[in-house]
């Protein structure tokens, strides 16, 4: 397999961020009531995470390091990604009214949605390439709209179902998404090394 293929799969599937690095578990578990929902934010987050990772590459690369700058890292990926999220939401806002109502709050908080500013800082520390960070991004993306849809359907599925009173609600969701880390850990070690 070609190595930016292995890249994409790894970070979607066998590497997820929310299911097997345990990064943006609060979008994940706030907005996977609906599929529909879940659906844009999987989609906003994954502008925001691929176009955080071709800035902050740029910035990091032709800023950053050649005035030796390195340990603004941090601060300058968190306001690069800050600004993106303020843009989608102005687009969101007035092109899909219905569903900015529906993410709510949930939208501004993918500034501090620590799966964004994670793919960043692990681009950075294992050196990709501009190429390599987009792919890595991209399926970082996927990966997490993967889960949350996955999430709401098993959750819209669950309204259904006769739950014990003490596992309804959030208990029962953070037992689900144990269950969805065990089935994603099946996927470890697919990948050639």
């Amino acid at each position: 397999m070609p190595k930016l293929l292995l890249l994409f799969i790894s970070s979607a599937v066998v590497n997820n961020f929310v299911l097997a690095r345990f990064l943006g578990n609060c979008p994940f578990l706030g907005v996977s009531k609906e599929i529909k929902t879940s659906l844009g934010m999987g989609v906003a987050t994954t502008f925001v995470m691929v176009m955080s990772g071709i800035v902050t590459w740029l910035l990091n690369h032709y800023i950053l390091i050649p005035f030796e700058l390195e340990y603004m890292q941090t601060i300058v990926f968190i306001l690069t990604i800050a600004t993106l999220v303020q843009f989608v939401e102005m687009v969101m806002k007035k092109n899909t009214p219905a569903l900015h109502r529906a993410l709510g709050i949930f939208l501004p908080l993918i500034t501090t949605n620590c799966a964004v500013l994670g793919l960043a800082v692990m681009a950075v520390r294992e050196n990709y390439s501009f190429i390599e960070t987009v792919v890595f991004a991209l399926g970082g993306g996927v990966g997490f709209s993967l889960a949350l849809a996955l999430m709401a359907g098993i959750r819209e599925d669950m309204k259904e179902d006769l739950i014990p009173e003490a596992f309804r609600g959030p208990a029962i969701a953070l037992i689900t998404a144990g269950i969805m880390a065990m089935a994603f850990m099946g996927f470890t070690g697919i990948l050639p090394s």
